[in-house]
């Protein structure tokens, strides 16, 4: 059976190229790799993000819960969070699950989140252990 290897890359539609690079640059901290007319590639730590320009990108948020959650240590996360919410970042959710989160939009409306904490810390919090 084949077996995934982890997550390669996440790629976001955006409307506005500038916009997005400087978003994610400003206030994530992602580190730019390589950008061209039409999109830019961004590294958070392992994981890389492809930003792509696309006239079809929608103007607001999905209704659902799907986001994407990108790791902060603890003592970076309020930092972090002042840092996105001055770069423009919107809060779209409160947190209710263990572990600091910061639930905001990026300027395309895109779901992200700040979350400290990783899988077995979430897995104590429930009171059960990975199967």
């Amino acid at each position: 059976m084949t077996k995934i290897l982890g997550l390669n890359h996440i790629t976001l539609a955006v409307a506005d190229l500038e916009r997005a690079v400087a978003f994610y640059v400003d206030g994530l901290g992602l580190r730019l790799a390589k950008r061209w007319e039409t999109g830019a590639y961004l590294e958070a730590g392992a994981l890389w993000l492809c930003l792509s320009y696309d006239p079809e990108t929608r103007n607001a948020p999905h209704p659902d819960y799907t986001h994407i959650a990108f790791d902060v240590a603890q003592e970076d996360f309020e930092a972090a969070s002042a840092r996105v919410e001055a770069a423009g970042g919107r809060a779209w959710r409160e947190n209710k699950s263990e572990g600091d989160s910061y639930y905001f939009l990026d300027p395309d409306g895109h779901k992200l989140e700040l979350h400290v904490g990783t899988l077995e810390s979430r897995l104590a919090a429930m009171g059960c252990a990975a199967e």
